[in-house]
Order: C-alpha cells, then sequence, then structure tokens
C-alpha cells in the first residue's frame, strides 16, 4: 500500500523527515518497505529556466527554423535553433539547458545536447508545453508570463511537487490503516507515547447542504446481509473534465493515472478515508432505483475493463429497476453506466458489502481492485454516509454539481461498539514487564479507545467500529504493546534454565527422528495442510464426511483440511520429477484434520515418500532403485533407534497401497508402508514407482522409550553367516520363516535376514524363491563346523515339513 508523506501531512502537520517517520511507522506495526521520492513531472523540470528571447532570425538553410539569441540568466546570451512558427523576439519562454533530461509520456528520458542543426550551432531548447509535461499541446513553444525573472528555475513557476512516498506492508487484519487518514491516526498515537501532541486534522464536510430536490434515484436493498449499510446522493449539472492539479498529483504520487473530475475525487476519497464510492451516471439508471441483489448464474455483465463475465449467483450486483446490472458491487462497475465526458447527472452510491461475497467474488473473476482490497478486509461502517458527504462537495467544488436530493441511508441494523474487559494482571502476564496504568490509559486513549470504568483490577473498554481486528482482551494487549513500543520491552541478560532429562521428551524424539533422516539423504519438507476436496475420492478409507471445510477459502484448491500427508507428498514428488530431479526421499512432520461426532480432531504424523535410486547417479556405482524392503530397513532402524521393538507386521488394509504393511504393538497402529497404488500416481502424472510410509506419531510417542535395556559386554567369538534358498508357495509369508526359526533355535540364531525375493517364469507356477540369511554365534567358544550344519539341518527340515518348502 503507498502513501504520500505530503498527503498525510495534510491530517498531521508533522515536520519530521520521511525517514523518521518510517521508523516510527514500523515501530507502530505499519511496515514501511521503501521510501520513494516521487515528483508530480518526473525529473522535476531541474536544469529548465526562464529565458528571454532577445533576438530572432529566419535560418539561413532551413525556412523552418529560426535562430535565437535567448538570455538564460548566464554572462552571457546563448544561441538556439528552434522550429516553432510561435517564436518572437521578446519573449519570456522556458529553456532546457544543456545536460537537462526530459521525459516524455511514456516515462522514457532524453537528454539536452549541444548540437548543430543545418550549420548553425544550438545550445538547448525551447520548450512547447507537452514536452514539459505540463500539457498537451504541442503547437508551438510556450510563452511565459512577461514579468517573470531571467534564470528562474521553471519548477517554482509552476509550482513542481516533490513528494516521499511509503511503501507499507500491511498486514491483512490492519482494515484500519488503508487509508491516509487512517496512518495519520495511527502515527498520531505513536508521537503521543513521546509526547509529541499533534491534533488530528478531518476533512470538514459542515458546508454539507442539499441545493434542490430535482432528482431522487431511490434504492432498495431486499437482503440486508449483502448489504448492511447503503447510502446514495444524486448530484445534476456537473461537468465532467480534468481535475485540479493538486488532486492529479496525489493519485500520481501513489501511482493512480488520473481520468477525470469525478471519477479522481472517488479515488482521491477512497485514498483518503478508506471508503470506497462510486459515481454512476443517473441517466443511463432505468426506473431511478437501484436495487442490491444476486443476479441469475451465468448472467452476461460487461465491466469498465471491456470484459465480458459470466455472473455467479453469489455475486452482489447493483441493478436498476429493471434488473438491469450497473455494477458488480465492491469490484467494479459496468461499462454501460460509468461516467463519460457526456455525463451531466451521477448517482454517486457509499455502501457497506459483506466482506467475505465480495472478497469471493474478486477471487471468481480475478479482479483485484482498490475497492475490493478494502471491502474484503471490511471497512468502518459509521463512515460511510461522512464519506459521501466528503466526496458530495469535492465535486459540487471541482466539477459544478448541484445536490438534487437528500441522502439515501438504509441502515436497518446500527453496529454497536465492541465492549472489553481489560485486566491489568492479563497485561503483566502477557507482555512480561509491568506498564503503569497511567500511561496504559494514555495509549487506550490516543488509540480512540473509551475508557469506561476503573478498578484497581482492569478497565471496561469500548472499542471503536472502525479497529475490527480487535474483539478480544489479547487484542487490546497487543495495542498498547506496539504503540508502548516492543524495543521499551526490557529483557534480561541472564538466562534461568533447569536442566532435565526426560527421555519421552516429544521434541527431543522428533529430532532424533529427523536427524536420523537427513543423515540418510532424506530432506525434510512442510506442505501446505489446506488441499483440494476432490482428494477424498483417490481412496475409499478417506471419508468425505470427516473433511474440514474452510468456511472462506481462497480458492477451490485450498478448500479443505488434509486427511492425508500423502496427497500434498505426492504434489511435491510431480514437481520435482518435472524439473528432472528423479531420485528423491522426503519427510515431513505434519497433522491430519478429521471432523467426527465428537467435533474436530488433529492427529500428528511422520511421512515418508522415496522414489528413484537410492543413492545420486555415479558412473562408478550401478544404480539401485529403492524397494518395499529398503524403506522398510529405515522404518524399523528408525523405530529401533527410538526405542520400540517389539512390533508385530500384518498385511495393511488401506487402498493406497498396492503392496503394503502395517505395523503395530498389540492393537495399536505404529506406521504403514508400502508401494502407491499406479492409479493414484496418475492422478500427479507420476510415471515411477513411488514408495511411502505413514507413522501414527501419538502412537510412537506412547510407546517409545518403553523397552527395558539390558547391558551385555559384546561378544569375543566370531558369528557365523549362512544362506538358504527356498522354493515356498506364494501365500508363505516371510514372518512364518522368521519365528519357526527362532522358535527351533534360541540360542545360537542371533538375526534372520530376509535379502532376496523372486517371482517370474522360471519358477513354477504358484512359487516364489526367498534367500535367506541366519546369523550364528556362541557368546562362550566358537562354533564349530559340526554345530553350525546340526542347526541349519534342523532349521532346513522344519521349513520342508512345515512351510513345503524346497532348497533349491
Amino acid at each position: 500500500m503507498k502513501i504520500s508523506y505530503n498527503w498525510l501531512r495534510q491530517f498531521l502537520q508533522i515536520e519530521w523527515e520521511a525517514a523518521k517517520t518510517g521508523e516510527l511507522l514500523t515501530d507502530l506495526g505499519l511496515e514501511v518497505e521503501t521510501i520513494e521520492t516521487k515528483e508530480s513531472i518526473k525529473g522535476g523540470l531541474a536544469g529548465v529556466v526562464v529565458g528571454e528571447v532577445l533576438t530572432c532570425k529566419q535560418h539561413s538553410n532551413a525556412d523552418r527554423l529560426k535562430v535565437t539569441t535567448v538570455d538564460i540568466g548566464l554572462d552571457k546570451p546563448v544561441q538556439i535553433v528552434c522550429g516553432a512558427p510561435n517564436v518572437a523576439e521578446g519573449q519570456k519562454v522556458p529553456v532546457a539547458t544543456i545536460g537537462t533530461t526530459l521525459y516524455d509520456d511514456k516515462n522514457e528520458g532524453f537528454t539536452i545536447k549541444k548540437g548543430k542543426i543545418r550549420g548553425e550551432e544550438s545550445y538547448g531548447m525551447i520548450c512547447a508545453q507537452d514536452e514539459l509535461s505540463l500539457g498537451s499541446d504541442h503547437d508551438g513553444i510556450m510563452v511565459l508570463q512577461s514579468n517573470l525573472k531571467v534564470g528562474t528555475p521553471v519548477a517554482e513557476v509552476f509550482n513542481i511537487e516533490t513528494d516521499q512516498v511509503f511503501e507499507i506492508g500491511l498486514t491483512p487484519n490492519r482494515s484500519d490503516a488503508m487509508s491516509h487518514f487512517g496512518v495519520a491516526r495511527d502515527l498520531r498515537a505513536g508521537l503521543m507515547q513521546q509526547d509529541i501532541n499533534l491534533e488530528l486534522i478531518s476533512p470538514s464536510v459542515s458546508d454539507f447542504h442539499v441545493n434542490e430536490r430535482t432528482l431522487k434515484i431511490d434504492a432498495e436493498v431486499p437482503d440486508k446481509n449483502l448489504a448492511p449499510r447503503y447510502c446514495g446522493i444524486t448530484i445534476v449539472d456537473v461537468t465532467v473534465k480534468e481535475s485540479p492539479e493538486w488532486i492529479k498529483n496525489r493519485l500520481k504520487a501513489i501511482g493512480i493515472t488520473p481520468k477525470n473530475n469525478i471519477v479522481d475525487i472517488t479515488n482521491y476519497v477512497l485514498h483518503e478515508l478508506g471508503q470506497p464510492l462510486h459515481a454512476f451516471d443517473a441517466s443511463k439508471i432505468k426506473g431511478k432505483k437501484v436495487v442490491v441483489k444476486n443476479l441469475w448464474e451465468g448472467t452476461k455483465f460487461t465491466t469498465l475493463d471491456g470484459v465480458e463475465r459470466e455472473l455467479s449467483a453469489q455475486d452482489i450486483m447493483i441493478c436498476d429497476a429493471e434488473d438491469n446490472p450497473l455494477c458488480i458491487a465492491g469490484v467494479l462497475g459496468g461499462i454501460n453506466s460509468g461516467v463519460t465526458q457526456d455525463t451531466r447527472t451521477i448517482f454517486l452510491e457509499s455502501a457497506y458489502f459483506k466482506p467475505v461475497s465480495i472478497r469471493k467474488t474478486a477471487k471468481r473473476h480475478g479482479l483485484n481492485t482498490d475497492a475490493s482490497f478494502r471491502f474484503e478486509r471490511g471497512i468502518d461502517i459509521t463512515q460511510t454516509e461522512y464519506a459521501l458527504k466528503r466526496a458530495a462537495l469535492l465535486i459540487q467544488q471541482y466539477a459544478g454539481g448541484k445536490l438534487s436530493s437528500d441522502i439515501i441511508d438504509i441502515y436497518p441494523e446500527k453496529v454497536e461498539d465492541f465492549q472489553v474487559f481489560l485486566s491489568f494482571a492479563n497485561i503483566y502476564k502477557l507482555i512480561g514487564q509491568k506498564i503503569s496504568p497511567e500511561t496504559i490509559k494514555k495509549i487506550l486513549s490516543s488509540l480512540e479507545i473509551k475508557i469506561n470504568s476503573s478498578t484497581e483490577a482492569g478497565l471496561g473498554l469500548t472499542i471503536p467500529s472502525y479497529r475490527v481486528d480487535v474483539q478480544r482482551e489479547a487484542d487490546i494487549i497487543e495495542e498498547i504493546l506496539r504503540v508502548y513500543g516492543y524495543n521499551n520491552i526490557e529483557f534480561s541478560h541472564k538466562l534461568k534454565a533447569s536442566i532435565t532429562f526426560d527421555r519421552n521428551n516429544k521434541v527431543k524424539i522428533e529430532n532424533i527422528a529427523a536427524n536420523f533422516l537427513s543423515s540418510l539423504g532424506f530432506n525434510e519438507t512442510m506442505s501446505n495442510s489446506l488441499t483440494k476436496p476432490n482428494y477424498v475420492n483417490l481412496s475409499d478409507t478417506i471419508n468425505d464426511q470427516e473433511n474440514v471445510t474452510i468456511l472462506n477459502a481462497l480458492s477451490n484448491d485450498l478448500k479443505v483440511m488434509r486427511q492425508s500427508l500423502l496427497f500434498s507428498g505426492l504434489e511435491s514428488i510431480a514437481y520435482n520429477l518435472n524439473r528432472k530431479n528423479n531420485n528423491l526421499k522426503f519427510y515431513e512432520f505434519g497433522k491430519t484434520y478429521h471432523k467426527n461426532n465428537k467435533g474436530y480432531q488433529e492427529n500428528k504424523h511422520l511421512t515418508l515418500l522415496v522414489t528413484g535410486n537410492r543413492t545420486k547417479d555415479n558412473w562408478i556405482l550401478p544404480e539401485k532403485t529403492t524397494d518395499f524392503f529398503y524403506l522398510k530397513g529405515i522404518m524399523l532402524t528408525l523405530l529401533n533407534r527410538i526405542g520400540i521393538n517389539k512390533l508385530t507386521s500384518q498385511p495393511s488394509k488401506s487402498d493406497i497401497y498396492s503392496e503394503g504393511i502395517t505395523l503395530c504393538i498389540k492393537d495399536a497402529v505404529i506406521a504403514e508402508m508400502g508401494v502407491v497404488k499406479p492409479s493414484i500416481l496418475k492422478e500427479f502424472g507420476i510415471k515411477q514407482p513411488v514408495l511411502f510410509a505413514d507413522f501414527n506419531w501419538e502412537n510412537v510417542l506412547k510407546f517409545c522409550g518403553n523397552e527395558k535395556f539390558k547391558m551385555a559386554d559384546l561378544p569375543k567369538y566370531p558369528a557365523v553367516k549362512r544362506d538358504l534358498a527356498l522354493l515356498l508357495d506364494t501365500q508363505i509369508e516371510y514372518k512364518e520363516i522368521y519365528n519357526l526359526a527362532f522358535e527351533l533355535e534360541k540360542k545360537l540364531l542371533k538375526e534372520v535376514d530376509l535379502f532376496d525375493v523372486y517371482e517370474g517364469d522360471k519358477l513354477p507356477k504358484g512359487k516364489k524363491s526367498y534367500a535367506v540369511s541366519f546369523v550364528l554365534q556362541n557368546p562362550n567358544k566358537t562354533l564349530e563346523d559340526k554345530q553350525i550344519d546340526k542347526v541349519m539341518l534342523k532349521l532346513q527340515q522344519a521349513f520342508e515339513n512345515k512351510l513345503g518348502a524346497v532348497l533349491r
């Protein structure tokens, strides 16, 4: 948001430099991002001076050129070749001296240089009106008043205005500061804290009175929720022309191109007071009546930018008595009802429209106007009539209009100021420092917050209507703190902390997991909790009824809270794959959100996503793709790292996996993992396999650290590893081999590991091959071959007899 310092000082006569004022505004929460110097004419006409034409003769080699000598206040006159037909001896003229830069209507500069024109030297340029951006006339040079002193800078003659413009990064809650008056009001509060008491000068409307009651446009608002307040007035005998220079200068300083006096005045009042206005050509309002309503879905309407749009049934429209649309309320006017050079009567509108509806309409049509920016954040409903009077008086003064009707003010339910009790104890608790009650009262008074009652415990307050963001005690404390000054809060240089060791510390466990995954080459991601509602259609295990829907969604793609971290993770995978980053390992700590009969529920999760090769492409190492067992190994190692060991495995019931398992402790699900279904990947345009693991972090925290550890010396004698290649029925699971092996040999068997699985056309139908390794070790002596062979034979026979295995 742009704020002109010259404009600001119309309300608050502060003499500070712009940089110092910018610092105070930033301290008040209105962060000044940049301060830019603006001139009413670019370049400020620097180098252009008043000159007097001493002689004017015909150029010897050009019929249309004159050779002049011009006194510009130097020791001797300069020679200038001029092509203007009206140049003559004795004239006072504007002269651009050597080195002066002038700018055209596209703000492209050109520098005046010494030159030779048809053999005659020229030391400057006698300027026309348009060459100085002082008008559009180019028929001849600009002739100045004869009494001007030679050598006077032309900028002084035409009062070229220099301004400093603040670019303020306004936060969405500060709708009260969406105008120059609002910023001035906040600045005054900050100055009062520094014992600088300045009067806040508000524009007067005391001269407002109706001239004649000859034309009235009625208004109707059938649904008061669409427009809680609607004001309007008619003005006749207006003359549409250029605005006065001071209005044009104010608008140009903040980046608005002046159009005509009527439109410029509505824009001026919008940026002055924060109240959007709209002027209709009254002659185009059929039935002499405006109606605020919704129209049929798909109704065609052409806006001021010349674009034909299809209206939604939810758009608030301003229509005439015959239901012809005139304007998209609070967003943009219509091309057929706007003010033109032929307009003689206008209907001036000032209203408060439903903020949520305006925001949705602006997003729906891709329109972001100054009016919608303010309406969707919430303007001050109490100043609607005041702003209308202010604009009407300016139109009277600069367009010659007459007020031809009383003000229409449809305001069925007046908004009451909000009441809050402020506890002194809570101020001290939240701020961390005691502020005297007198200082608190002074700050509240500077913010126009009325103190109704005062006790030792606190204050009873009334919040002004324009502070729509201040509704709670905490909001008031924040207001006190920002005006008091965050930098004025004392802090101790001594750090007091108690050192505790808690193996169940949630943050510590999360950090252990994150560091472990990062050490394996995983990258942490943070995705949006808002997601697309149609993602629930990708899985039957996600219930549409459990969606937590956003009331004021920014878009359809951010309409619900996520029920799974999978889909936002796949968006990240697809984004990277589309940019040729094919080997990916992601992890994310995040929450899912659900609605059920008991209310709303949040669940914490840790999710892993892997795809592509395990390592980066390298000419030395062969490619090795990530697979089911790679991710499973990482999961088990991670859980073991935080003290979870006794897990049972069972097939996953989730339909997001083509193959998946669930890891449990008793009936509690610790994690699920598997290969994501190709049909889901297809929705994201992903063509390579993706593995996904989902830890129920609440259960992880519940069970981690519950294992009792037994310390033992490292074994002194070597371990022995033997492998078996077993041909099994496809329904036999690895866990059956694992459990049977440890059941048969409890003393010497230390590890069982599945390191290869093969299913293919070289095996009999219904069969698969498992390659399993067994680690044997005796803690008291070295194992002999005889002992090893005996154990392996026992295991082989058990696999053959109980599982139907055949040794390959």
